[in-house]
């Protein structure tokens, strides 16, 4: 089969497309012949040899990608026969293994493509749509609420863009360029603009000056900072990521915050888990975040932006990525 394999950590032109075995299914497995695999952001940390709090380095040479949709063509011993040639989506966690013609994954993680998603869209929904619906779980969104979203025109910032306008929120969407904010405001944000022109937060404190009530944020650096000053008194700041490295706060920064009763809230890991936990995810609340997430795409709330890129071309995915290229979520399609 055609994989992409990675030999030595480094910059995205290591990516590289090989032959290689096709993989058989251990116990509990199913091999699934792959039509679309999602490019995440800690996909390319992983490619640079980057390690973090919450993941490993894989071992080299290795096949990455953690999010797939395609058929089920094989089984493992022990596997149950109704999976074969069903159409599925399934995130791998941190084992590798997705930019391939096939894949493994195990049967108790996969999930049906709902009927009217393609597999493209069910991999956006299975590891960004998941993300999502997690983040959505601390922000309680309201005709009564103001939204600011930069990054409004990636894979997470188009999902949430149309989840706050679905509930009657006032959307303020940030993107780089006229190109992204004109996708903002095609879906449905009130007020799109472009975050790498001067004048955007005055731009914002004309139209709403009262001030936003959430800050949904992914960005960091200097974006967020002026974001900050956006929030209306008692106006939730929810961390999600930091593309742009750490918020410049002074320490007079954080008193005239603390004054005006603005909060902080990093929503990933162990406090997103125990949100989807407490709201019906049990014991497996990762699973539970997806499911809720594919059927919001499947009832047509949610409508996951993508840029297809094909397999051999995952190099070019990586950079575009990186360098905020792309728009909506990345997927590899062989």
């Amino acid at each position: 089969m055609r994989a992409i394999r990675l030999h030595a950590f480094g910059p995205a032109g290591n990516l590289t497309l090989e032959r290689t075995g096709i993989p058989v299914p251990a116990p509990g497995q199913v091999r699934i012949a792959v039509a679309a695999a999602g490019v995440h952001l800690l996909d390319t940390a992983l490619r640079q040899g980057v390690p973090g709090p919450a993941h490993t380095l894989p071992e080299l040479p290795t096949v990455p990608g953690r999010e797939v949709a395609g058929t089920v063509d094989a089984l493992g011993p022990g596997t149950d026969p109704a999976w074969l040639g069903r159409q599925v989506v399934v995130h791998l966690g941190f084992a590798p293994g997705g930019y391939a013609e096939y894949a493994v994954a195990a049967a108790d993680r996969l999930h049906p493509v709902p009927s009217g998603l393609d597999p493209a869209q069910a991999v956006a929904m299975i590891g960004t749509g998941r993300t999502t619906l997690g983040i959505l779980q601390f922000a309680d969104l309201g005709p009564d609420s103001t939204v600011l979203v930069p990054a409004a025109a990636g894979g997470i910032g188009t999902l949430l863009v149309q989840y706050a306008r679905n509930a009657g929120a006032t959307v303020i969407a940030l993107a780089g360029g006229p190109a992204k904010t004109a996708l903002a405001a095609a879906n449905g944000a009130h007020l799109a603009l472009d975050y790498t022109a001067p004048g955007w937060p005055d731009a914002v404190r004309a139209a709403h000056p009262a001030g936003a009530t959430v800050l949904f944020d992914s960005v960091g650096g200097t974006t967020a900072r002026a974001a900050l000053d956006l929030l209306a008194p008692g106006g939730r700041h929810l961390v999600f990521g930091w593309s742009a490295g750490p918020v410049p706060l002074t320490d007079a920064d954080r008193a005239r915050l603390a004054a005006r009763r603005v909060t902080t809230e990093n929503v990933l890991g162990p406090a997103m888990l125990r949100r989807a936990a407490a709201a019906g995810g049990g014991d497996d609340p990762m699973r539970h975040l997806e499911t809720l997430a594919l059927a919001e795409a499947a009832a047509g709330r949610l409508r996951p932006a993508l840029q297809r890129y094909p397999l051999a071309e995952a190099a070019a995915a990586h950079h575009d990525l990186e360098t905020r290229a792309t728009t909506g979520k990345v997927v590899l399609e062989p």
